[in-house]
């Protein structure tokens, strides 16, 4: 099973150690990609603070972002797996899983990011401020960026299981299974369910979507469940505790959470 997941706006800094090596890192069929991206981003925050802000999009309150991405080369870096944080990745809880499940994550989690197109749980990377949506004035849109070297990187990747797509639309975007991969791929959409007056309302809520879907992989992972088809996806998280309707054609997956009030 291949996890595919958004990364985090908030993300740790390391303190010391070793910057991000462009060559160690894992996809090695990313590495030129992800080396020019580093060189603009880093040459643009560089150069022009107020610019680099209009580009990323960054609020007066976060122009320190900038400095961090213009040390991109130098900055100490650390796994990925410590690296992004938030509602998501706090409820996946990666450092409380058990060695047998922590090596599932490695195997199969794989985190999109703007920066570095896609990385692993072991793959060292310092913290950074570049998401996806960013349109840089060279590379221009990072989503359309990515996506020829995603295809030519990750249908090998993908080879031979089921594929769990968790992402956001806009790094969903930089990467679209195709053929026979499609057929295996899921998405899930989480809907909170309320009754109002007695009738049964389901809407998307943010933080809802982003903390089951991390407690919905840190149980695939615990329970070592290997589902290969959506269909059998559902029911590996039924099995979990999961309230899972099959929402048609395409992969998709309901997954409800009833408010608790």
């Amino acid at each position: 099973m291949l996890v595919l997941l958004p990364p985090s706006e908030g993300k740790a800094t390391a303190v010391r150690g070793r910057p991000v090596a462009l060559d160690g890192l894992s996809l090695p069929g990313l590495t030129e990609a992800r080396a020019a991206v580093l060189d603009e981003l880093v040459e643009l925050c560089a150069a022009d603070e107020d610019k680099a802000a209009e580009v990323l999009g960054l609020s007066p309150g976060l122009r320190g972002e900038i400095a961090k991405n213009a040390a991109l080369r130098t900055a100490p870096a650390l796994p990925a797996g410590e690296l992004y944080t938030g509602v998501l990745y706090d409820a996946l809880g990666l450092s409380g899983l058990d060695a047998a499940a922590r090596g599932r994550a490695r195997r199969s989690l794989l985190v999109f990011s703007g920066l570095w197109g896609a990385v692993r749980l072991t793959d060292r990377v310092p913290s950074y401020r570049c998401s996806m949506a960013v349109r840089l004035p060279g590379a221009g849109g990072l989503a359309a960026y990515w996506k020829p070297f995603m295809d030519a990187v990750l249908p090998e990747v993908a080879d031979g299981g089921l594929v769990l797509d968790l992402r956001s639309s806009a790094y969903a975007a930089a990467w679209k299974p195709r053929g026979e991969v499609a057929l295996r791929t899921a998405t899930v959409r989480v809907l909170q369910v309320t009754v109002v007056g007695g009738v049964e309302r389901r809407t998307v809520v943010s933080h809802f979507n982003k903390a089951t879907k991390g407690r919905l992989v840190r149980a695939l992972l615990t329970a070592g469940a290997r589902p290969r088809t959506p269909a059998a996806l559902a029911e590996a998280l039924r099995d979990l505790g999961f309230t899972v309707e099959e929402a048609g054609p395409g992969g998709r997956l309901d997954v409800l959470v009833r408010d608790p009030h």
